[in-house]
């Protein structure tokens, strides 16, 4: 037998005699690679790093679940202007002021604010009669244990807000305490404004 021969038949003998190696467990080697990349600086991993989750958006803020529904109707509203200006009326007037029955053409800041109370399931007066006049609508609201008067409480989003002969209603309260509100009758409009907190004479819990 040539040397050639010799040395082919040792190398077959060496495969058929050298152990097997054991075989590999998908799972467990999934496993052992997530470990090992999760140690790693991110970039070394062959994969970009997950993204971190975004936070959610903070909820509205509101007061009373009453308050919170008057606050999402009127957002709807800014912009309802008269027609013509300085008329105090126009279709949609028309359908703020049947919230105050008998009520004429005139002023409509609390037909206004007595529509959207109405609306939002929580009417104003103590048989749900609502109000054409502030100065009624506030009578009303320190009977019933919901004035509050300023500087007395925090308003919240959803109250009314009083001034003299005007009312509103509260849509926000601004990091520097300002109040931003929605009012009907407001340069002939439904206006959303902002207000010092002092300005107000008081303002009406909802709900």
């Amino acid at each position: 037998m040539s040397l050639e021969v010799t040395l082919a038949r040792i190398a077959e003998l060496q495969t058929v005699l050298a152990p097997k190696p054991a075989p590999v467990d998908p799972a467990a080697f999934r496993g052992t690679l997530q470990s090992v990349q999760a140690g790693l600086p991110a970039g070394m991993t062959g994969a970009a790093p997950a993204a971190p989750a975004q936070p959610l958006a903070p909820p509205v803020a509101g007061g009373t679940p009453a308050g919170q529904a008057i606050v999402n109707l009127v957002r709807g509203e800014v912009g309802q202007a008269e027609q013509p200006p300085g008329s105090n009326d126009s279709p949609r007037i028309a359908q703020y002021r049947q919230a105050t029955a008998g009520s004429g053409v005139g002023p409509w800041c609390a037909y206004f604010t007595s529509w959207a109370a109405r609306e939002a399931g929580v009417p104003l007066g103590e048989a749900g009669q609502v109000f054409g006049r502030v100065d009624d609508v506030y009578a009303w609201a320190q009977r019933a244990g919901k004035a509050i008067p300023a500087g007395s409480g925090q308003p919240q989003p959803g109250d009314l807000i009083v001034w003299d002969e005007h009312i509103g209603i509260v849509e926000s309260i601004l990091p520097d305490g300002r109040i931003q509100t929605i009012e009907g009758n407001s340069s002939d409009r439904v206006s959303r404004r902002t207000h010092a907190k002092g300005d107000a004479l008081g303002f009406i819990r909802t709900g």
